[in-house]
């Protein structure tokens, strides 16, 4: 009898972890994905005063999403910390310039460039990184708007199923915050973790996890590659 192929538990908002499942599907069909978010995302204006801004920082797609959705400007440049969130900015209407990787190289490449300002940091309820607060230290006038909430959610009865069987478990996990809330998961099928980063994977460590694969960078291209990794070890693994 044929082993069942790999699960690739999803657990980032579903519209993002749709988008990454089918990037996934088009280099690599053998794995069955199972969505269960375990943070929501709530829009919450109202939006800041926008007259006098010169520009909009954004540290996630899902930042795009919310100022679009409670009806933000869209004729102002956008600066972005990797290239998934500058291509969800130019869908919304920006002209958009991605740092090409984290938080870190955001904040040096706005420093360098020295864009016009005030600037706005559209983020959410939890963030990392102090941004505005730091650029605004070195003489860059940046203000924040804070305008989704990201609500813990519930793991699903699938998703738990699965995480209590015997099939092969791959959790790809972008955020310390989502890995602080699977690491309390009851979890004993083999579990293997792509992490967007050490530090994310460094807040899942309290799971027992069974081989991890760190992206070389923070990025979608370089998450679907650790997670390719992954599948290709858990089907030899089960073969053998």
């Amino acid at each position: 009898m044929a082993k069942p192929d790999p699960i690739l538990l999803m657990t980032r908002p579903r519209a993002q972890a749709e988008e990454f499942v089918a990037q996934l599907q088009a280099r690599d069909a053998g794995f069955q994905p199972i969505f269960a978010p375990l943070i929501g995302i709530e829009y919450a204006g109202p939006l800041p005063a926008q007259d006098d801004l010169r520009g909009l920082i954004f540290t996630s797609a899902n930042g795009v999403a919310a100022w679009q959705a409670l009806g933000g400007r869209v004729d102002l440049p956008a600066y972005t910390v990797g290239n998934a969130t500058a291509q969800a900015a130019q869908r919304a209407g920006m002209t958009a310039k991605s740092a090409d990787g984290n938080a870190e190289s955001l904040i040096e490449m706005l420093l360098d460039q020295r864009p016009d300002v005030p600037l706005l940091h559209v983020r959410g309820q939890h963030s990392r990184g102090d941004l505005a607060a730091r650029l605004g230290s070195d003489g860059l006038e940046t203000r924040e708007a804070i305008l989704y909430q990201q609500p813990p959610l519930p793991l699903t009865g699938q998703a738990q199923d699965a995480l209590l069987g015997e099939t092969p478990v791959i959790a790809p996990l972008f955020s310390p915050r989502t890995a602080q809330l699977f690491a309390k998961q009851h979890i004993k099928a083999p579990l293997l973790v792509a992490g967007i980063s050490q530090t994310v994977v460094n807040a899942a460590q309290p799971l027992h996890i069974w081989k991890v694969e760190i992206a070389t960078r923070p990025e979608s291209d370089a998450m679907l590659a650790a997670v390719l990794e992954l599948l290709e070890f858990a089907r030899e693994s089960v073969e053998n």
